[in-house]
């Protein structure tokens, strides 16, 4: 099985998804800087770099939705729409966040927030295991691939797909 959304043969999705995740560490990180006393600014940064997150997870969820698409009903299926809703639970908790702070003077961490930040990163760890549970099923069967730059020597055209969906 592949992914309808693919770069070089690899799909998408899995590559996008580092992006929320990193950005969600981030904004938890600064809000933590913020607690313990660093510079007041490192709230606001807390905050627009969770609001940078939810549009990243926002992007990957549609990749996600469009992969789901070719999915076989199977068990595959099932860690996909679990690691779908898992990702969204994680999002979700940041947006619960992001909008109490968007009315706030400061846009400062609290406690609460902070807490929150931390359940929602706890979540998206389950996430990062299910997304490591369909990576090998969706590499199942394919061969290794060089990875080093020498491997791209070959590569002519474009390396970038959306494959039709199949009828």
């Amino acid at each position: 099985m592949q992914s309808r959304l693919r770069v070089q043969g690899h799909p998408i999705q899995p590559m996008l998804v580092t992006f929320p995740y990193g950005l969600f560490v981030s904004a938890t990180i600064f809000d933590l800087t913020d607690m313990l006393g660093g510079p007041a600014f490192l709230g606001e940064v807390g905050y627009w770099t969770a609001v940078a997150a939810l549009v990243a997870a926002g992007l990957t969820a549609i990749a996600g939705m469009i992969d789901l698409w070719d999915v076989p009903g199977d068990r595959t299926r099932r860690t996909a729409v679990t690691f779908n809703l898992v990702n969204t639970a994680m999002a979700g908790l940041f947006l619960i966040g992001c909008l109490i702070r968007a009315d706030a003077p400061q846009r400062g961490a609290s406690v609460v927030l902070l807490l929150t930040e931390v359940v929602a990163l706890a979540v998206g760890g389950i996430g990062v295991r299910l997304g490591a549970r369909l990576m090998r099923q969706f590499d199942a069967g394919r061969r290794a691939e060089a990875t080093t730059f020498d491997a791209l020597n070959g590569v002519s055209g474009s390396t970038v797909e959306i494959v039709p969906p199949r009828s």
